[in-house]
């Protein structure tokens, strides 16, 4: 998988994607992360990407010609096109279902916003699909497009241990995560379930999907109706 991102603050990248997880999986061949800085793009002495908007308002809007020739430099001779995602509070918001249909993805190329937005032309032309991680906003995009690399990424096989590592947790199948616990048994007075040092594998499954349910019906009643109304089709 291979994720290039056009952003004008590319260092941020070099900080996140390097380390632990990510890090290995890119030292491994795994997934190839680029931040490409759209100012090396601007045709500007003063290497200037944005600009007033028109019709007045507050802010600077980011302009079409550096983010169209940086895109242009990235897909010219390519067989088949980058899907392009803009990272933006009007996209849809990130799921793990979204998530895990982007992780049959080749090849993407992430746009990350800033100042008070992109020139609408650049959306119409060149993004596949605007993708937020909340309702809420941001003073960039680079962390979103850190966020969604991250929830891709340890989607493709190889880059966690084993695939229990995401097959298990909060929202793969619909529920949220069953609690977890390690040593010691017991700390100040507070005891690991009893099931849980059993033994039992069967009965173990069992009572993990029972507070899965559990859970997942005191903190996410949505997502709760939501499982059920699958559950019945």
């Amino acid at each position: 998988m291979k994720f290039d991102v056009l952003t004008l603050f590319p260092e941020t990248f070099d900080l996140v994607m390097k380390e632990s997880i990510m890090g290995r999986a890119q030292e491994k061949g795994l997934i190839e992360v680029n931040a490409i800085n759209i100012r090396d793009y601007t045709k500007d002495k003063h290497r200037k990407v944005d600009d007033y908007p028109f019709g007045g308002g507050n802010g600077m809007v980011m302009m079409c010609q550096p983010v169209f020739d940086a895109h242009r430099a990235l897909t010219e001779g390519l067989e088949v096109k980058p899907k392009v995602i803009y990272m933006s509070p009007q996209g849809r918001v990130l799921t793990q279902k979204m998530a895990v249909e982007l992780s049959c993805e080749k090849h993407i190329i992430l746009l990350c916003g800033h100042y008070e937005g992109i020139d609408e032309r650049i959306i119409d032309e060149l993004v596949d699909e605007e993708i937020s991680i909340g309702d809420y906003v941001l003073t960039g995009g680079e962390l979103p497009a850190m966020v969604l690399i991250d929830c891709i990424s340890r989607l493709i096989p190889g880059v966690l241990s084993n695939e229990g590592s995401f097959s298990e947790e909060s929202h793969f199948n619909g529920l949220l995560e069953y609690p977890q616990y390690t040593r010691p048994a017991e700390y100040e007075g507070r005891p690991v379930p009893e099931i849980l040092l059993s033994g039992h594998h069967a009965n173990i499954r069992k009572w993990r999907t029972q507070q899965s349910l559990e859970r997942t019906g005191r903190k996410r009643p949505d997502l709760y109706e939501e499982f059920l109304k699958n559950s019945d089709e």
